[in-house]
């Protein structure tokens, strides 16, 4: 009888892969950017061990939303005092700070543990077409 093999972190290889947002629809590119933070893209997948890869994302203010979400879609942040409830649509947040609606999309898709901390530091989001880590000569994806 054979045993089934339990992956550790030391032994994963971890890539690295670049994905243009331009005219990608944000949930769809979510969903594939936090399968492949995770590691469920392998064969060897593990929930509980850090297996994923690490992901770039460039172009993010030219994502797409359908319909009227730029206006209608709210983000919320509560400081915990009274009227202390902010709230932001999206098009105002990719104005202020592009990254971020692609941040929190993703954020929201991964499990609410503490590897979620530890997949969350593989995702690296750049507003234009440069970013510094080309020394890792990072694989292009298309979706």
């Amino acid at each position: 009888m054979e045993l089934t093999k339990y992956r550790r972190k030391e032994d994963t290889v971890m890539k690295w892969y670049e994905i243009d947002a331009a005219g990608l629809t944000l949930g769809r590119l979510a969903t594939r950017v936090a399968d492949i933070l995770r590691g469920k893209n392998k064969a060897d997948y593990t929930p509980s061990v850090d297996c994923g890869d690490y992901v770039i994302i460039i172009n993010a203010e030219k994502i797409h939303l359908s319909g009227n979400k730029w206006s209608d879609k709210k983000y919320y942040r509560y400081s915990g005092y009274q009227s202390g409830m902010k709230e932001i649509s999206a098009e105002n947040l990719i104005a202020k700070h592009p990254d971020q609606l692609i941040r929190k999309a993703v954020k929201g898709m991964l499990p609410k543990n503490k590897l979620a901390n530890q997949i969350y530091t593989k995702l690296k989001v750049y507003a234009g077409t440069e970013h510094p880590h080309t020394a890792q000569k990072p694989e292009r994806i298309e979706l």
